[in-house]
């Protein structure tokens, strides 16, 4: 059986980090299915997921990665184009995924003790994202 539902956030954009686990988690219960996996999506080309320990230090050392790779000063190719300034939000959601799946047993994610899924939304200013959750199983 599959089943769909959504998971909408606010974000402050600049590398916003949202700790989703408790939604995702809620979407699983509530599905009804025991076992199976959760595929989660972001339709945003600026936005995208991961797990980490979402603790404030990991937070600072993943912004701070994204800072010295893909800096927001440099020129992008996007920028000339569309003069929007998010050349780097796009490169850096796209370096990171816009999709994870995660398995489930007795209806609960069978994530790591320190492991939480997160949502990063990498463009220049808030936004509300909408990220599509698939439930699959039994």
């Amino acid at each position: 059986m599959v089943k769909t539902h959504y998971i909408e956030v606010k974000t402050k954009g600049n590398a916003d980090i949202l700790d989703i686990t408790s939604q995702v988690s809620g979407v699983v219960q509530r599905s009804g299915l025991k076992s199976g996996i959760v595929t989660i999506f972001c339709s945003s080309s600026t936005s995208a997921l991961t797990t980490i320990e979402y603790e404030s230090g990991c937070i600072s050392d993943l912004r701070r990665l994204f800072d010295e790779i893909l800096t927001p000063d440099r020129p992008y190719a996007h920028n000339a184009r569309w003069g929007d300034g998010n050349g780097h939000s796009h490169s850096r959601a796209a370096l990171l995924g816009s999709s994870l799946s995660v398995p489930f047993s007795k209806a609960s994610l069978m994530l790591g003790t320190w492991q939480q899924i997160i949502l990063v939304d990498f463009d220049t200013h808030p936004r509300h994202r909408k990220v599509v959750a698939q439930v699959i199983g039994e």
